[in-house]
């Protein structure tokens, strides 16, 4: 039965055995530079490059608050940018995190880790810089992918 496990580590080191996604919050500015995506960019340069070019051609792709891309990083590691966040700071409206494009996003997930039979790991996505709250974030994950039949796999970084 799938769970979400709880992990004191790095996320981009995930520790699992076959094929991977390693899943984090993006925002919709085409902004890269702060973050979990700090420690993405340090072991892959290819999820950087590829959501920077995403969001230059968004005029003619699906880049979005809710949209997913898949990038392969090695032959058993995919990272997985999520457009979830409004921007890059809190406004009147709250935190940048929008919970329903997150919801979106692990919906969209879910048959793509599925159809790669990988297991899916995070940090505690969206409650960095995005501002968001865990106890709203962890349902969305056990309703979307946990249910779905897919392993998660949380890391706190020490």
């Amino acid at each position: 039965m799938a769970e979400i496990a709880y992990l004191r580590g790095d996320a981009t080191s995930p520790q699992a055995k076959g094929v991977k996604v390693i899943a984090h919050v993006c925002n919709d500015l085409g902004g890269w530079g702060k973050g979990f995506v700090l420690a993405i960019s340090r072991r892959w340069p290819e999820p950087e490059k590829a959501y920077r070019a995403w969001y230059r051609q968004r005029s003619g792709n699906d880049f979005g608050l809710g949209a997913v891309q898949l990038v392969q990083v090695d032959p058993y590691t995919w990272v997985a940018n999520m457009v979830a966040q409004r921007g890059i700071k809190p406004s009147r409206k709250g935190p940048p995190i929008r919970y329903d494009a997150l919801d979106t996003c692990l919906a969209a997930l879910a048959p793509g880790a599925a159809g790669l039979n990988a297991s899916i790991h995070m940090p505690r996505i969206g409650c960095g810089l995005s501002g968001g709250k865990w106890e709203r974030v962890e349902p969305l994950i056990q309703d979307r992918l946990v249910t779905k039949g897919l392993d998660v796999t949380v890391y706190d970084h020490d």
